[in-house]
């Protein structure tokens, strides 16, 4: 009987282990899903960011130049 004390605790390490990886494999899953979540939003924000700024830079440019210190107000 004591031959088989230490194949039942290998066999009790084994599966625990295989429970870790299981484990731990869901979890990378769960993990890589949020990663690509993220990097989409991110990706559209900066989409969005890009189309806010070109619009900024169109208003700009549609301003008129700035008056000089030397015309001061007078016409």
């Amino acid at each position: 009987m004591a031959n088989h004390t230490p194949l039942a605790h290998l066999v009790s390490q084994v599966e625990r282990l295989l429970l870790r990886h299981e484990e731990l494999r869901r979890t990378n899953e769960l993990l890589s899903t949020q990663v690509a979540e993220l990097t989409a939003e991110r990706d559209l924000l900066r989409s969005k960011h890009a189309a806010a700024r070109a619009r900024i830079d169109a208003l700009l440019d549609r301003l008129p130049p700035p008056h000089t210190s030397a015309s001061n107000g007078s016409p």
